[in-house]
């Protein structure tokens, strides 16, 4: 029989595997799609990026208060990736560096955008770090 891992071990746990694969999930859209990011897209990159390896120690460590370095990222991500989808879906144009709008590429899966699968990741994120913060 397998031991579950205690709650504040699953949070940092499911926060480094959503981190690690939004952050995947740009770098497929970059390098392997070819898809140029707009300023908005970098913003977010910027923001996740770093969560990987923030959060990746933390897990290793076991480390609980990472919640304290991770939420103010998590806490800029989520309301601009929620600006991003609501420009991408009201404006031709999201910013001036670059027409992100113009895309529209979908996820064959669910039918999100870009902006759209950045704030579930950001959302999730939150709810995983706020869970966290309960249990530290």
């Amino acid at each position: 029989m397998t031991a579950r891992p205690s709650p504040p071990t699953a949070w940092l746990s499911a926060a480094t595997v959503v981190a690690a694969v939004a952050t995947a999930g740009s770098l497929w859209f970059g390098l392997g799609l070819g898809l140029t990011p707009c300023d908005l897209c970098w913003y977010q990159r910027i923001l996740m990026y770093p969560l990987v390896a923030v959060l990746g120690v933390a897990t290793v460590e076991r480390r609980p208060a990472v919640w304290r370095t991770a939420l103010p990222l998590v806490g800029l991500g989520l309301p601009l990736a929620a600006y991003h989808s609501y420009l991408q879906a009201t404006v031709a144009q999201c910013t001036v560096g670059g027409p992100c709008a113009t895309v529209q590429w979908q996820s064959p899966l669910v039918g999100l955008t870009i902006p759209n699968l950045s704030l579930v990741a950001f959302g999730l994120l939150a709810v995983a770090l706020v869970g966290l913060r309960k249990h530290a």
